[in-house]
């Protein structure tokens, strides 16, 4: 994008183009089981997957965790300080200011046996990888200390229309043992941010301030049309639709016990049949906090364990000694 184009000139196009990493990859570990399933009366696409099968018969967690761990550094650095330490290191031929910055990105996450935080990461990649929606806030940059959350949405994300209207995708994640809780404790975290009204004691206020100075896509020219949206002096910050991108993980049943073995079909129609009792819960939460109106993408993660998961997220960052 040139230097001087005015906002209305970002395309989906130029959003896409920001999107990190290999959509592929996503695939290995998790298995797309339904996609934009909808429920009347509201404007939801829920989206299930899986864990993936390998050909030895087994789930596996930690290479989900593992696959997640080295994607940290486009989750939580801001994509401009990566794109300098990659041109400084080209320069030098050296791959020190990237390593740097992975090790930066890795003391950002808590060693707290209880964080969200592998959820959140989950988020990030299925919000881009899957949606191919960029993330347009870096928000463990903000973190002033390695053991605490980051209060606000769990992520920022962004789409536009044809039209030129920015669509911006508040994200909250959960990862609970039961799904009833997670669908609950997520989309009552999530509405805040899209039914308040407007002005300074809002949930999202912070956050939107923040963008209005952090939005990044790399690009300074389409980061600097961007931060327009977010500028309350500018008529463009008039033409912002909020929308949600949700994830819930929670225990599921229909994995095999340690020592068993899986099948990959077994899972899918298993998941398939529970699916419908998940998207009634969902439906009733929605109408619960009245998000009936708003655009939310909303995925459905069954794990062998929530524990297990947070477990094997927090392992394979090395926050948590090997048993």
């Amino acid at each position: 994008m040139k230097q001087g184009l005015e906002l209305s000139t970002i395309t989906a196009a130029d959003l896409t183009s920001a999107v990190t990493g290999d959509p592929d990859a996503l695939g290995v570990h998790l298995a797309l089981i339904e996609r934009d399933v909808s429920i009347d009366g509201h404007c939801v696409k829920i989206h299930c997957h899986c864990l993936t099968v390998d050909g030895n018969a087994r789930v596996q967690p930690r290479r989900l965790a593992e696959f997640m761990r080295n994607a940290i550094v486009d989750y939580a650095i801001p994509r401009a300080k990566l794109a300098d330490a990659k041109a400084r290191d080209a320069r030098y031929k050296s791959t020190e200011a990237t390593a740097a910055l992975v090790e930066q990105a890795r003391r950002s996450f808590t060693d707290l046996s209880t964080t969200g935080e592998g959820g959140e990461m989950l988020l990030f990649l299925l919000a881009e990888r899957f949606l191919q929606l960029p993330q347009i806030l870096c928000k463990m940059d903000l973190k002033t200390d390695g053991r605490m959350h980051y209060h606000g949405a769990d992520g920022v994300y962004a789409g536009v229309t044809d039209s030129g209207i920015l669509k911006l995708y508040w994200g909250e994640s959960k990862i609970y043992q039961k799904v009833a809780s997670a669908i609950s404790n997520c989309l009552s975290s999530l509405a805040p941010f899209l039914v308040e009204p407007e002005g300074e004691s809002a949930e999202r206020e912070r956050d939107l301030v923040l963008l209005s100075d952090k939005a990044d896509l790399s690009d300074p020219a389409l980061t600097g049309a961007l931060r327009r949206y977010f500028d309350r002096n500018s008529p463009l910050s008039n033409r912002v639709q909020y929308c949600g991108v949700a994830l819930v993980g929670f225990d599921a049943d229909f994995y095999p016990s340690d020592g068993g073995k899986a099948v990959s079909k077994e899972i899918e129609t298993a998941a398939r049949k529970e699916l419908e009792g998940w998207r009634t819960k969902i439906g009733n939460r929605l109408s619960a906090e009245k998000l009936n109106l708003f655009e939310i993408h909303f995925f459905c993660l069954p794990l062998p364990s929530a524990e297990g998961f947070r477990d094997a997220f927090l392992k394979a960052m090395g926050l948590r000694n090997e048993s």
